[in-house]
């Protein structure tokens, strides 16, 4: 098929070409590069936007139930949702279990949803490396919304605000021990906090974990992107749809004020600066993969290990003759 008919089913939302059109952009062979470049190139005008939102969470705090509620509830205001969750891959295998759709089945099968699980494969920062190609398809796609669900949370999970509009961190309700547990990094990227299972026996201890976080954000520095009482934290409840409406409006109020400051399009213009930049890393990555350098690094690697040379200095060295010193 013709790179202009299948950035035309794009726009059109077809859903089957949209599949097609992320698995061409994650393969990781060298013609399927130069198509899928293509593609995005082709639809990049006429250009949409969509609102992207990071999620990112402890273990167990029930991300993916979250995101079928709350896609649920914005399918239900008329908004076309897309979910693009992260899989952790095996480090033996590169393989992922990929089971987001069964974990989301409500969600799945809405009209107006698209889930797309991609792995990992072992790419740092808690998102697959072409994780931002495949948002930019979602929005040629014409979808309003594009959840990006990450591995899990950690340190490296703040690559995904390179990627988002949005920065939601969800947590569970536990005592205040567990300030400790999450990382200053993700707490200064997150633009709001969520405290699930905000319900039954365990609201009391997620109106408490609220009030902690809440305590904690008072003593971060301020953030020029922020409006007066950003980033804050609020309870919902995943289980009961309790708590998802009043998030999603203080979503909106955010994002209407980055944007009527300028912090919107800067946010935009920094992420596409940061993503060029990463694509030259990854590039030369490669590069040294390949012959002549991989002899050369391989022969400074033996060096190396043998004691002959420092590593800073065979670093040096390589640079050196690269010609990139």
């Amino acid at each position: 098929m013709q790179i202009e008919d299948r950035a035309r089913l794009i726009r059109q939302g077809d859903r089957r070409a949209l599949a097609r059109a992320i698995t061409l952009v994650e393969s990781a062979r060298p013609d399927h590069r130069d198509e899928a470049l293509a593609l995005l190139s082709a639809l990049r005008e006429p250009r949409r936007e969509a609102l992207r939102i990071g999620l990112s969470g402890t273990p167990g705090v029930g991300k993916s139930t979250f995101i079928e509620a709350f896609g649920l509830m914005l399918t239900g205001q008329g908004l076309k949702v897309a979910v693009l969750a992260v899989d952790p891959s095996s480090a033996r295998s590169g393989g992922s279990i990929l089971g987001d759709k069964t974990r989301m089945e409500r969600l799945s099968r809405d009209p107006m949803a698209f889930i797309r699980p991609s792995p990992s494969q072992s790419q740092l920062g808690g998102v697959a490396r072409r994780t931002r190609e495949a948002v930019a398809l979602c929005e040629a796609a014409g979808f309003d919304v594009v959840l990006i669900e990450t591995v899990g949370v950690g340190q490296s999970e703040t690559v995904v605000a390179q990627l988002s509009d949005l920065f939601l961190l969800l947590l569970a309700p536990a005592g205040g021990d567990e300030l400790q547990g999450v990382k200053r990094g993700i707490m200064e990227m997150a633009d709001l906090i969520l405290v699930n299972k905000a319900d039954g026996e365990l609201k009391p201890a997620a109106l408490r974990t609220v009030a902690d976080y809440a305590g904690a954000l008072q003593l971060l520095r301020h953030r020029p992107q922020d409006p007066p009482g950003f980033p804050k934290a609020m309870p919902v409840s995943a289980l009961e749809s309790e708590g998802l409406a009043k998030a999603w409006e203080e979503m909106q109020a955010l994002t209407a004020w980055r944007k009527a400051q300028g912090q919107w399009d800067r946010a935009r213009a920094d992420q596409a600066r940061h993503w060029f930049e990463e694509e030259v890393r990854q590039g030369l990555l490669a590069a040294l993969a390949r012959e002549p350098q991989k002899g050369l690094m391989a022969g400074l690697g033996d060096r190396v290990a043998q004691g002959a040379l420092a590593p800073e200095a065979a670093a040096a060295e390589m640079l050196r003759l690269l010609g990139r010193a």
